[in-house]
């Protein structure tokens, strides 16, 4: 409950808004999401899976949430949420670009009305230049930002990464945002306008292939799970299931050249340092695949992890789910109302403890601006 004394309207839809009020709310904030009547955030539909009526996704996004259902274009509704904004905090959306202009509730007016209000939003592709208006979805952020390039194997097409990165990265950089807003306002008083982008973000989760890029000129390709500027470090298989082996420093490599009984390699000028073995990264990740084939997957993970060599299983999301170390984290939040509806925790301890679930994803319009008191 460290933001407790916070109150937050958003506007939010799909992943990025959503994720962004939904960190704020589990941290304790007052959060009041206002959705369109009957039809509400489109999230609310994107199933299958549903619990009840609502697509499981949705319950993710939006615990700990009240739901107030407005139609801004109606005066009433309208001057409802204005005054919903003038006992609120933080304000935030990821609405398209230029609609909420269009309805006289932009930054520049919304921020001249109420001076303490912080604005936050995120767009497809940042707040000006060229495509400032233009819309986008997760995976066109990640093309247009250059992840998809650089996700994949080197012979097969590029995919998109698995989680939305971009979505979920958005939310989280507008959080980091709107708090350092809100520690701002503590000094001067006065509220302020947090702007970011999914193409931001994507760019931003390019930085290390972007750098070399720049360093050298060569466009970064596509490693599989390897990586271009450490050796070996990546997946391969063994005689079973496959493993991740990472030695990201010389020590650790030494370490691996002796349980796989190799000595020679640490002294081989092929080998003996990091960026030797970058450039001769095919032959040492040829050797060490060739030996990691002739064991089982438990056999390497209990010689390397005894070795102090860093590796791991791959695992599928339910073995990760229901992996000891997910258990005694406490990962899994239960919605205390609705025992069926599970999904996974904040990865956040504050003083040894988890927030969690007070109550779970909201009815549409369960909630109205008359009777809201800002208490839970």
């Amino acid at each position: 409950m460290a933001l407790q004394n916070l109150r937050v309207v958003e506007m939010g839809q799909a992943f990025a808004g959503p994720w962004c009020a939904e960190i704020l709310a589990t941290l304790g904030a007052d959060v009041i999401k206002v959705e369109r009547p009957e039809i509400g955030d489109e999230t609310r539909r994107w199933g299958p899976p549903f619990w009840g009526d609502t697509a499981a996704v949705f319950h993710t996004m939006n615990g700990n949430k009240k739901s107030v259902a407005l139609d801004l274009k109606n005066l009433q509704d309208l001057d409802d949420f204005l005054s919903l904004l003038g006992e609120t905090d933080i304000f935030l959306h990821n609405m398209r670009p230029g609609v909420l202009e269009k309805m006289g509730l932009g930054p520049e007016e919304m921020l001249a009305r109420f001076p303490r209000l912080i604005y936050g939003e995120i767009s497809a592709f940042g707040h000006k230049g060229p495509m400032k208006m233009m819309p986008g979805y997760e995976i066109l952020s990640q093309a247009f930002g250059g992840v998809i390039s650089i996700t994949g194997e080197a012979d097969r097409n590029p995919v998109r990464c698995g989680p939305s990165v971009c979505d979920f990265g958005s939310g989280m950089w507008l959080v980091i945002g709107i708090l350092a807003a809100v520690n701002e306002r503590h000094r001067t008083g006065k509220g302020g306008l947090v702007q970011t982008s999914l193409f931001e973000t994507a760019l931003s989760w390019t930085s290390v292939s972007a750098t070399s890029y720049l360093a050298t000129g060569e466009t970064p390709g596509r490693m599989g799970a390897n990586h271009h500027l450490i050796a070996p470090y990546g997946y391969f298989e063994t005689e079973t299931q496959p493993i991740m082996v990472a030695c990201a420093s010389d020590v650790l490599f030494r370490k691996l050249a002796d349980a796989f009984g190799h000595p020679e390699w640490k002294t081989d000028p092929r080998f003996s340092s990091n960026p030797a073995r970058v450039l001769n990264k095919s032959e040492i990740e040829a050797l060490v695949a060739d030996i990691l084939k002739g064991a089982s997957q438990d056999h390497w993970l209990e010689l390397l992890t005894t070795s102090g060599v860093p590796c791991s299983p791959v695992h599928t999301v339910p073995e990760a789910l229901t992996h000891p170390q997910a258990e005694a984290l406490g990962m899994i939040q239960t919605d205390p109302d609705r025992p069926e509806v599970r999904s996974v925790s904040l990865p956040i301890n504050l003083n040894g403890e988890r927030p969690g679930l007070r109550f779970g994803a909201p009815e549409l319009g369960s909630s109205t601006v008359s009777d809201w008191d800002g208490k839970e």
